[in-house]
């Protein structure tokens, strides 16, 4: 933490790098199907040239600008940019729809850098004992994980249920489809050779969240957004009142983001949607998530930024990639001559503290470029025309799910599931415990299979699953989560008697 790494981090040319990643990794972020993983990985070449640190602030930038990026189409489009953003959906859309898609955007723009920076720093300074968490996390730990995760669905299905639970399964079931995780079997694909890819999580969501949409607006002749008069630019004094006041929340859930971040393979999906079910699990009377509640964008963007710099902290200290971008800037570290591991503090200390200063200095400039894309991106999407603004983002999805394997038959799955996506939510059915169960499904797998083998190996196949203090922890938390909303659901009905 020497004061010249972070000289060498204001460098013109650093600053220059930070600036432009977060400016391309916000702009293609935003664009449904094109990861913060595909932003990372396509601009990896470009940095084999360069100076390692350099190199390394541009990458973090483009990450931590694509994470941010994908709350735009959540909120304007009611499609997750990123998996990241999923619950972003949830009240950016329903404020956009009634005419505070302005200040959605601008929520969005300092939950995001509050939780970057929270995340940033838990890497200065925090970096080598929590990868010993990541350690302690084992395959039993990440099943439990994965079932705590799926427990969510009790508090993101707000009308029923029974419906949740079901779309859960369903996704669980899809994620089966294809090669299995362990075993290598082909399952559930009927003599197809197209399905043994499985259902990719990028495509199904931009399947179910976009194709559903995309005919809604076709089918209602109305504007998607509500038009002001005088469109207003992004209400900057007012989202951060309403951050200010929501502190609370902003830092729980960045907290939530760090350390889901440094559980490798987690990612920004799940810590939005565990900071999610925690903010609505804490919400004060009169707040309506799921109905356009600032609190539920607030959560979200803190937790998914924050995961940024919780995954390199694995990352780095142990050579684990914590998220799927991390995995594509370790390849990009091992061209460029660095390892990782319990030594890189020591022996390439200069150029990590340059690294950390600069992915702190692209956060700082997250703010004014993420309120300045956002004030023209709230304009254009408001007031472009259906008929341009339809095929335009049909355009897009069809383009970015292509693109993830350069495969047809991912753009026929996608659009298949965005019709049945549609069907489905005329019956009550909601999109998000399906892409819920998706994401959730290979962790819980794998992590099942691997601890049934060893228990079963050294004859403690009970102690294995419920013995472990860290499982019996998250089981506590897991049957929390489940009996929590019937509980509030008696208590309103004892308060109301």
């Amino acid at each position: 933490m020497d004061f010249g790494s972070f000289l060498s981090a204001l460098t013109p040319l650093n600053l220059a790098f930070a600036l432009l990643g977060v400016v391309a990794g916000t702009v293609i972020g935003s664009i449904p199907g094109l990861t913060a993983t595909m932003a990372v990985a396509v601009l990896v070449p470009i940095t084999f040239s360069m100076e390692p640190a350099s190199a390394l602030i541009l990458l973090g930038a483009i990450y931590t600008g694509a994470i941010y990026g994908g709350a735009y189409a959540a909120i304007l489009l009611n499609t997750p940019g990123t998996p990241s953003a999923i619950a972003t959906t949830f009240d950016g859309y329903p404020m956009a729809k009634r005419g505070d898609g302005d200040l959605a955007v601008a929520i969005a723009c300092f939950a995001s850098v509050t939780g970057g920076m929270i995340g940033a720093l838990a890497l200065l300074f925090l970096a080598p004992p929590l990868a010993e968490v990541a350690l302690a996390f084992g395959p039993v730990e990440y099943f439990w994980l994965a079932i705590f995760g799926l427990s969510l669905i009790a508090s993101l299905s707000t009308g029923n249920l029974i419906k949740g639970l079901v779309g859960g399964a369903f996704g669980m079931i899809l994620s089966t489809v294809g090669v299995g995780e362990i075993s290598g079997d082909i399952r559930l694909t009927f003599g197809s050779q197209t399905m043994i890819g499985g259902f990719g999580v990028v495509g199904a969501l931009i399947g179910l969240y976009c194709i559903p949409v995309l005919i809604d607006l076709v089918a209602v002749p109305d504007r998607h957004l509500k038009v002001e008069d005088d469109i207003r630019s992004v209400r900057i004094g007012e989202a951060f009142g309403i951050a200010i006041r929501s502190k609370f929340n902003l830092v729980r859930s960045s907290v939530i983001g760090t350390l889901v971040g440094i559980l490798p393979g987690a990612g920004g999906s799940v810590a939005g949607l565990v900071a999610y079910s925690e903010a609505k699990r804490s919400a004060k009377p009169g707040q309506k998530f799921g109905e356009g509640e600032p609190d539920g964008i607030m959560a979200t963007e803190a937790a998914n930024n924050a995961t940024v710099g919780g995954g390199f902290i694995p990352t780095l200290v142990l050579g684990i990639p914590g998220t799927p971008p991390d995995a594509v800037i370790l390849g990009a570290l091992l061209v460029q001559g660095v390892r990782t591991g319990p030594t890189l503090f020591e022996s390439n200390g200069a150029i990590v503290y340059t690294f950390i200063y600069g992915l702190i200095i692209a956060t700082v400039l997250m703010l004014p470029t993420g309120l300045l894309i956002g004030r023209y991106a709230y304009k254009s999407i408001v007031s472009i025309p259906k008929a341009v603004l339809v095929p335009s983002v049909g355009f897009m999805t069809i383009i970015g799910t292509f693109a993830i394997r350069n495969s047809i038959s991912d753009v026929i799955i996608m659009l298949l599931l965005g019709t049945f996506g549609w069907v489905i939510s005329r019956f009550g059915f909601a999109a998000s415990p399906i892409v819920l169960g998706l994401i959730l499904g290979p962790i819980a797998e794998q992590g099942f299979v691997q601890g049934w083998i060893i228990g079963d190996a050294t004859g403690n196949l009970f102690g294995m699953f419920f013995g472990r203090p860290l499982s019996q922890a998250i089981i506590a938390f897991t049957i929390i989560s489940l009996l929590y909303p019937a509980f509030t659901a008696w208590r309103r009905r004892r308060v109301a008697t």
